[in-house]
């Protein structure tokens, strides 16, 4: 199960993690990505605290934590090449992986109905 926030991020839970990543629409918006900067390992954030930046050739942009969680994993290949943030945003192009501190709050998040009725 996929969920997007207002800030046009996704995350998808796998086990007791969560994967993020930003939505097509993001990566439409801004364009050819070509820097991001990810999270520490073993940060915990809050929603909505700023987990990361990425930079296109047209607008830096920041990416946001959509849960609380601890960081346990970053995409380092995202890192080394940040055009996967364009050509394979659901996927391959993920962010960051959380444990999550409060998995209740998945469920206030946009399922994909409510996000193509909020991104256009």
């Amino acid at each position: 199960m996929i969920k997007y926030t207002e800030d046009h991020e996704w995350i998808r839970v796998e086990g007791g993690h969560a994967v993020v990543g930003i939505t097509h629409h993001a990566q439409d918006a801004l364009g050819d990505v070509v820097f991001v900067e990810l999270p520490e390992v073993g940060a915990t954030l809050v929603p909505k605290a700023v987990a990361g930046v990425v930079e296109s050739v047209k607008a830096a942009a920041d990416v946001y934590m959509p849960v609380s969680g601890k960081i346990v994993e970053v995409n380092e290949a995202l890192r080394a090449d940040p055009s996967l943030a364009n050509s394979d945003p659901m996927g391959a192009g993920w962010f960051f992986k959380v444990e999550l501190s409060q998995p209740g709050e998945i469920d206030a998040l946009m399922d994909e109905a409510a996000y193509q009725s909020f991104s256009g």
